[in-house]
Formats: C-alpha cells, sequence, structure tokens
C-alpha cells in the first residue's frame, strides 16, 4: 500500500548536477499518492546546465516526469511547479500547463483553517536578489566541494568508514551565514505578518526545518542532494517534515 498524503512538497532537486539523487526520489515518490504535489523551486538547475551543455540532464529529467505522469494518472494528483532561482528559466511560462503541470511564481495555500505562502525562497535571499553573481560563485564552489566530498567518501569506504558529508555541513554554515547577514527570517516574518499570513512555506537554504517565527510558522522543504527531505501534509491538515 502507498502512502497517502494531501499534499507534498519537494524543492531544490538540481536536475542536470551529478549529485542529483534521481533514482532514490523516483522510488520515495512510486512510494507515495497525493492529491496536490508542488515541485518548489530549484528543480531544474539551470545554472549548472548552462555551463555545463552536455550534461546528462534531460534524461533524468524524463524518467522523473514520466513518474510524475503516472501519479497523475493513477491517483489524480494537481502538479504545481514554482521556479526559484536556479530555474527561473520556467518564468515565461508563468500561468501556463506545461504536459500537465502548471506553473507559478508562489501560491496561497489554506490548511488547517491557515493561510500559506508558498515561494522557493530566493525572494527573501537578498544576496540573490541584488548580486547574483555572488550567488553563483557560491554556487560553483559548492559543486566543487561535492566533488571532493565525493572522492574523500570513496576513501572513506576503502577503509569501512561511513561517509561523512563536510560539503552539507559547509553549505549549512553559509546559508546560515548568509540568511543572518541578508535578515533571511526577518524578511519572512515582516512578509508574512504584512499580507496576512500565518505561515511560509519554502525551500532554497537546503535545510529542513518546521519551527515558529514569533506567530509565524515557518516550514522548510530542504533539499534532494544530502538531506533528502519533503515536506508533507496528511489527511488532517497536519504537515511534517519526512527523511527518506
Amino acid at each position: 500500500m502507498k502512502k497517502h498524503y494531501k499534499t507534498i512538497i519537494l524543492s531544490d532537486l538540481h536536475l542536470g548536477m551529478p549529485h542529483a539523487k534521481v533514482n532514490e526520489l523516483i522510488q520515495f515518490l512510486r512510494s507515495v499518492s497525493c492529491e496536490r504535489l508542488i515541485l518548489n523551486g530549484d528543480i531544474i538547475d539551470g545554472w549548472y546546465i548552462h555551463k555545463h551543455p552536455k550534461c546528462a540532464w534531460r534524461s533524468d529529467l524524463m524518467r522523473l516526469f514520466r513518474t510524475i505522469s503516472e501519479m497523475m494518472k493513477n491517483s489524480t494528483s494537481d502538479v504545481i511547479y514554482t521556479y526559484g532561482n536556479h530555474d527561473d528559466f520556467m518564468q515565461r511560462y508563468i500561468g501556463k500547463v506545461v504536459v500537465g503541470i502548471k506553473v507559478l511564481k508562489d501560491l496561497t495555500l489554506i490548511s488547517g483553517g491557515k493561510k500559506f505562502f508558498v515561494t522557493h525562497g530566493d525572494c527573501f535571499d537578498t544576496v540573490n536578489r541584488k548580486a547574483a553573481w555572488l550567488s553563483k560563485i557560491g554556487a560553483s564552489c559548492y559543486e566543487f566541494l561535492l566533488y571532493l566530498n565525493e572522492n574523500y567518501n570513496r576513501y572513506r569506504a576503502l577503509r569501512n568508514k561511513k561517509p561523512y558529508s563536510f560539503a552539507q555541513s559547509i553549505k549549512r554554515w553559509t546559508k546560515k551565514l548568509v540568511s543572518n547577514f541578508t535578515k533571511f527570517e526577518g524578511q519572512i516574518t515582516d512578509f508574512a505578518i504584512k499580507n496576512d499570513y500565518d505561515g511560509i512555506i519554502c525551500g532554497h537554504i537546503h535545510y529542513p526545518e518546521d519551527t515558529y517565527l514569533g506567530n509565524i510558522r515557518y516550514l522548510n522543504s530542504g533539499d534532494w542532494i544530502y538531506n533528502k527531505s519533503v515536506l508533507v501534509e496528511d489527511e488532517n491538515q497536519c504537515w511534517k517534515i519526512v527523511m527518506s
């Protein structure tokens, strides 16, 4: 029996990067059903693909979207794609339905009597908005860290040691530093209060989280590179983070 959810939210798959966990994601999606699937930004890594046009992202994308198509057919799932900073090329399709998937910049969800704003999260990142070049340098550094980390873990495997993700630790530290510098959480709170939202749902910072910023509930779906995390809403309209 498949586990059923009312809503599943995934972000930061970064399809195109060699570190994308496509097989694991397909396995997860085949084990669940839902009424609504939200692909919340940085699904396709346009920055990486632009630098590496020969990368095999198309085959990964086709396998993933065949799986999503099966979900749509078998459980009548609605699929929404909200683009982020790495896949901002999708903005040309805003308001359109592409192979059954509706493309939006953001959306509002009502759950449990509460109003949530769903967006990738880059809109709250001052560095990304005002100095995109710096974000791209950071992305390149992260790619290099992932490459080093993979080789380091091969070395550890030869010595029967468990893998260790120093790339994830550094990414988490730098994202936290940037979040503090740009007042990421403060911007979320101000936006929610100003627009009468009870909560904000996003991704972008690659760190799953379920917490309260004052009276505002902040939910982050994390990423599907190292955390392999997903945000789900059950049939009782309760939200939680699931780690695959």
